[in-house]
């Protein structure tokens, strides 16, 4: 673009900032409203709703791959980055811009200022995009990032086959997340940023998370937190001052499993020891501009949808799924047949302590029911079966109610055995350094009521 804009190009540019200007305002409007409500509306208003929507109640899907220009000053505009655009639905599409700013909202509640959001066709096309656009390298030295070894079985593998294996860029896995030193001794002045995942899928870990954090800020890096399995009605890592978060919005969030979503909120600015100021500034904004437009793994508008409207009972969904993991846990930990239990909310689990000083349950302050702050511990657990590999199989085959799935996060409660899954090609090896043993059964509670779930589990149990 010339460096003297057209008067057309700048008419479409002061049009903009005046829509911005009002988009601001409804962000601060939003900024003071409830978990809840933010859930149901994010920024979708009655304004937008009547004058660009036709009055839908509902955010419309726009089921279209491009978009029109009215002449060619507003394309070069568009184009030149003056101007909000979607333009493609692989940069960008309206829909996945209503359920960016519901996570956007729900992730950063509780904070002021302004944080963005970048939604993907799934959790690890999200892990692909955000780690890809840090690991520059800058000069010939070799680059590297530091990450906790207890993480879900795709990450692992994109971590250690496809950048470590494939493409030479060094992982230097943290054993224990807890021991402030071991994550001090990876860092040196290649290291591009820290990850870890909390709690963790399956095993769940948990690590004291304001320490690393601070820890990477000392050394100039940004803090990537994967968060799916707590959700933002438990755990809002952006509080805690991560630079970065990253969900499954597969799980959980989108509870009734009608297909795969991702997505990464920032905190605008950023911490990084890259010297390209728009990753810096507005972290989202570079992906859609071009690590999204380049690499592609864009949401269907049809699946934006179907996530919202999971999203907007998630408090409700994850403090009611919460309280029946807790009771099926407590169940577990005393039957015969269970060597142990891996359940957060459990008081004599060893990181109990640290857990509960992070998971609460969002506004349980504001709930008539309550009245005060609630830790919740979320929906998922997992148990060895007393016998080794074959018992648990045993015992897993005989689950009847629950439903033997990969998946995790669904309306209907799911098990699985991670060993033989989701954590299979990480080898046994690496399996045992994440502590995921062959009779390791996980459990995704869903929203069937507790009693029937601990009926299948004992009959499953007593053979």
């Amino acid at each position: 673009m010339s460096s003297q804009p057209s008067e057309g190009v700048r008419k479409y540019v002061a049009e903009a900032e005046k829509m911005l200007a009002v988009r601001r305002q409804e962000w601060l409007v939003a900024k003071k409203l409830r978990f809840d409500t933010l859930a149901v509306h994010g920024l979708y208003t009655a304004r937008e709703a009547i004058e660009k929507n036709q009055g839908a109640i509902i955010e419309p899907i726009y089921a279209s791959s491009g978009q029109v220009y009215r002449d060619s000053d507003e394309m070069e505009a568009a184009q030149a980055g003056l101007i909000p655009t979607w333009a493609y639905v692989r940069i960008h599409n309206p829909t996945l811009g209503y359920l960016e700013d519901t996570l956007a909202l729900l992730e950063s509640y509780g904070l002021d200022g302004d944080f963005g959001c970048t939604v993907y066709s799934s959790g690890m096309a999200c892990i692909e995009n955000v780690t890809d656009t840090l690991l520059v390298k800058k000069g010939n030295d070799p680059i590297n990032f530091v990450a906790t070894c207890q993480i879900y079985g795709g990450s692992f593998q994109q971590f250690n086959v496809r950048k470590m294996q494939e493409r030479g860029i060094e992982v230097r896995w943290v054993i224990n997340s807890m021991n402030m030193d071991e994550w001090k001794s990876k860092i040196d002045r290649n290291t591009r940023f820290l990850y870890g995942e909390l709690p963790s899928n399956p095993g769940l870990a948990f690590f004291d998370l304001a320490k690393p954090i601070a820890l990477a800020h000392e050394h100039g890096i940004p803090f990537i937190a994967d968060s799916t399995i707590a959700t933002p009605a438990l755990l809002r890592p952006l509080v805690h001052g991560a630079d970065l978060v990253i969900h499954s919005v597969t799980k959980i969030m989108s509870a009734s499993g009608t297909g795969t979503a991702g997505a990464v909120i920032c905190r605008k600015p950023i911490v990084t020891n890259l010297g390209n100021e728009l990753v810096r500034a507005d972290f989202c904004r570079y992906l859609h501009e071009f690590t999204h437009r380049d690499q592609g793994g864009c949401l269907h508008p049809t699946q934006a949808l179907s996530s919202m409207s999971d999203i907007r009972t998630l408090r409700l969904r994850v403090d009611a799924w919460s309280q029946s993991a807790m009771k099926i846990a407590r169940f577990l930990a005393k039957h015969p047949s269970v060597e142990a239990v891996n359940y957060l909310g459990l008081e004599d689990h060893p990181l109990h302590a640290v857990a509960s000083k992070y998971l609460w349950l969002v506004d349980a302050e504001h709930d008539d029911r309550y009245g005060k702050p609630v830790n919740r511990y979320g929906h998922l657990l997992s148990f060895r079966v007393k016998g080794g590999r074959e018992a648990a199989r045993k015992v897993f085959d005989r689950l009847q109610r629950i439903m033997r799935v990969t998946d995790l996060g669904r309306v209907k409660s799911i098990a699985t055995i991670p060993a033989i899954s989701t954590h299979l090609q990480q080898g046994e090896e690496s399996r045992k350094r994440a502590s995921i043993p062959q009779d390791l059964i996980r459990l995704s509670v869903g929203a069937e009521h507790p009693d029937d779930l601990i009926a299948d589990l004992d009959r499953a149990l007593a053979g």
